[in-house]
């Protein structure tokens, strides 16, 4: 009887502890709470959210308007979080609410499908071209993503064409390759990158314009890019006037776009535009968040989440698809050994440089071929192929090596044999690098073009 009595008091107690926790459910926090402490520069000082938040998680701030401003934790400062904000810092002051919701602490993530191709986005995965809502995504793609293992991952694929036959001739490219563009303002490499994301032999082309000039996004898009360019293509813009989350996250964001069509074993063409401004955003994150400026005012940081950003491009694991890159580096005075330039050129497969003398000088895309490389070149090419543009090299750097003399007319002809035969090679291998941006090419076409000016056969 008193065996049977506590089960029965057992039992009674269970079924009240119960029916208490289903009052007290409705009732528990959906987030942690804290205030903001104080503002310096960039970065937000905010208390009571020790033990809640990590670096990258996301914290919405209520303004003094009531608008909710979406922000980041960058670093803390005596146990609080600092944290920098997506949008303008205006209304924001000691006092004001931030929260984070318990069930949403992980990285950020886009929604990404096929209804993306076509459109233009923001790096929150925001429609910015008029055209209404993206279609839902039952699967979220995560920003930050850690690059294949190495030992893992597919090997680079057959070469690709680019469409731009100096690119296709001298720096041939295979797929899952990753190329950086070095130049400086102005000398073409928005015209270039249109070039390859129209003409190159892709399935999927994501675009990312990071600290680009606002006037000149549509010109891009509309002008250069196309109708055609456009319909294969994901653009992510973050515009020169946007915080440095913006900025930062365009780079990333578009990398994990390249990443969902790639493990759908699409072939992916990733152009962004450029590396040196995704670098700058995260200078002023970085000093913001108080880290000491070196290397030319770029703190450490820069130098290791550059490599994480570029090595996710490339082979994915076998049998999924391969992100084939090209990064710009906007070279800054048209110093090719500044920080950015120098660290990017040595974890790349190659380098692609524009030279503004032969913009000047009127030859279109204005590439210098003899200071360009893709490391893939001697894997992919035929033997005739990798001869033929050995001797097309070795003539324009005997040309390269006269020209001072040939325009004063100091060199009289019949002096070297191989001197005048660069005069003579010259202006068909000048009309071979020029290209109009609205012509293509491919690899054969561009062999058997350069075959029949150096009076061989591909």
């Amino acid at each position: 009887m008193i065996e049977a009595a506590k089960k029965q008091e057992k039992k009674a107690i269970s079924g009240r502890l119960k029916g208490l926790l289903e009052k007290v459910a409705p009732l528990q926090p959906d987030g942690a709470v804290g205030t903001v402490q104080d503002v310096t520069g960039l970065c937000v000082t905010i208390r009571g959210l020790e033990g809640f938040v990590s670096i990258g998680d996301r914290i919405a701030i209520r303004s003094r308007s009531g608008s909710l401003i979406q922000s980041e934790v960058v670093g803390f400062h005596d146990a609080h979080a600092r944290v920098m904000a997506f949008g303008s810092l205006e209304g924001i002051g000691p006092g004001c609410e931030a929260r984070i919701p318990l069930s949403r602490q992980s990285s950020a993530s886009l929604g990404v499908n096929e209804s993306w191709l076509g459109r233009v986005v923001d790096p929150l995965g925001v429609p910015m071209d008029g055209k209404g809502a993206l279609v839902p995504a039952l699967d979220q793609q995560p920003v930050l993503n850690s690059p294949p293992n190495a030992a893992t991952r597919a090997r680079l694929g057959d070469r690709i064409d680019l469409g731009v036959r100096a690119l296709d001739a001298f720096t041939t490219c295979r797929r899952g390759q990753r190329l950086g563009l070095f130049a400086g303002s102005g000398v073409g490499k928005s015209t270039l990158l249109s070039m390859l994301a129209r003409g190159a032999d892709c399935d999927v082309a994501v675009i990312a314009l990071v600290g680009e000039r606002g006037r000149e996004v549509r010109e891009f898009i509309e002008d250069d890019l196309g109708p055609e360019g456009l319909a294969r293509s994901v653009v992510v813009i973050a515009t020169s006037d946007t915080p440095p989350l913006m900025r930062r996250d365009a780079a990333v964001s578009a990398m994990a776009i390249a990443e969902h069509f790639r493990d759908q074993g699409k072939s992916v063409l990733l152009l962004m535009d450029s590396v040196t401004r995704y670098c700058m955003a995260l200078r002023e994150i970085g000093l913001s968040a108080g880290e000491p400026p070196a290397t030319r005012g770029y703190p450490p940081s820069v130098f290791a989440e550059l490599p994480k950003l570029l090595e996710r491009a490339g082979p994915g694991y076998p049998g999924k698809g391969m992100i084939t890159a090209l990064f710009t580096v906007l070279v800054e005075g048209d110093d090719h050994n500044e920080p950015v330039a120098d660290a990017v050129r040595g974890i790349l497969d190659g380098h692609i440089v524009l030279d503004r003398k032969i913009g000047e000088q009127g030859r279109y895309p204005a590439i210098d071929v003899l200071r360009s490389l893709s490391r893939a070149v001697p894997g992919c090419n035929s033997a005739e192929e990798n001869r033929l543009t050995r001797q097309a090299r070795a003539t324009m750097a005997t040309y390269e090596r006269m020209a001072d003399m040939i325009r004063l007319g100091a060199y009289k002809p019949g002096t070297e044999k191989d001197v005048d035969e660069a005069i003579r090679l010259m202006p068909q291998l000048d009309a071979f690098l020029s290209q109009g941006k609205n012509e293509r090419s491919g690899c054969l076409d561009a062999f058997e073009q350069l075959a029949t000016i150096m009076g061989a056969t591909a």
